[in-house]
């Protein structure tokens, strides 16, 4: 991430054509990336329809796109950043699934498709907590739910508030401001700066799980489930946590993983998660 804050660090655009290829190693790089798109992914075999359209929506560097087409669904990603669909088409390329996947270049909130034209809907990764105005966090939840065919299953993850709130007490980051981005869960150069900090990511709603499933039932979903992803693990979304773990077996990182695979469907763990995700319907 960068280091100091730019004039455009609250865009998100310019933040993630920036950031290039680090969208797609992080769900690869150490075991807390790993653990939110291997639970992410046990989501999708389990409430995706056998086949069909499936939108992903904010799908950045394409990793779920790439596996969704390598499970035979044709997909249309749409995403904001041209850099972030640069690296998608070239990683779709590598993969062999060129004609599974069509890119399209679009935000959240305006995706430019047809209304229930697709079987699923994916908006993987947090791109709705990218968007602070609650207004159009509402209105991009119903336009996951017109691009969705009736019944469809609705996928969301966003970052935790909770989650992030422990990550930093615990490495001592922006701790002065945290009270107040408990109050309202908007971290941006606005909180930042009243406190002498520097945003070092980009603008981010960061959520309680009451709150995500309040704003899906708004937006016309039917909340099934929300279930943490790196649950009980988020504090390894630290390098320093992560570090202590470069040395563990693989036997090691299986239990741990099926720690977090069994406790992630608790409420209380889904609040204490970096990332959670609701599955819902259309």
């Amino acid at each position: 991430m960068p280091s100091r804050s730019s004039p455009d660090i609250d865009d998100p655009r310019a933040f993630y054509d920036a950031y290039g290829e680090r969208e797609w190693e992080r769900l690869e790089d150490g075991i807390d990336g790993r653990l939110e798109y291997t639970l992410t992914i046990e989501a999708l075999e389990k409430h995706l329809p056998s086949g069909g359209r499936v939108l992903d929506a904010g799908g950045g560097a394409g990793r779920y796109s790439i596996w969704l087409a390598e499970q035979g669904y044709d997909v249309t990603l749409v995403d904001l950043s041209r850099s972030q669909l640069a690296i998608a088409r070239e990683r779709i390329r590598e993969h062999d699934v060129e004609s599974n996947v069509t890119l399209s270049q679009g935000t959240i909130t305006d995706l430019g498709v047809a209304a229930n034209a697709f079987d699923a809907t994916c908006c993987l990764g947090g791109p709705l907590s990218h968007v602070l105005d609650e207004t159009d966090r509402t209105g991009a939840v119903r336009e996951l739910e017109r691009a969705s065919a009736p019944g469809a299953p609705v996928f969301v993850s966003v970052m935790g508030l909770l989650g992030a709130v422990q990550l930093y007490l615990l490495t001592g980051h922006n701790l002065e401001a945290l009270p107040a981005l408990l109050e309202h869960g908007d971290y941006d150069s606005a909180l930042l700066g009243e406190y002498g900090y520097e945003n070092e990511f980009t603008a981010t709603h960061f959520f309680r799980r009451a709150e995500l499933e309040s704003l899906l039932e708004n937006g016309g979903l039917d909340v099934v489930t929300t279930v943490g992803l790196e649950g009980l693990a988020s504090p390894l979304h630290d390098s320093q946590f992560k570090s202590r773990l470069n040395e563990v077996t693989d036997a090691e990182r299986a239990a741990l993983e099926e720690t977090v695979r069994r406790t992630n469907s608790d409420s209380l763990v889904a609040e204490l998660s970096v990332h959670m995700l609701a599955v819902a319907e259309a």
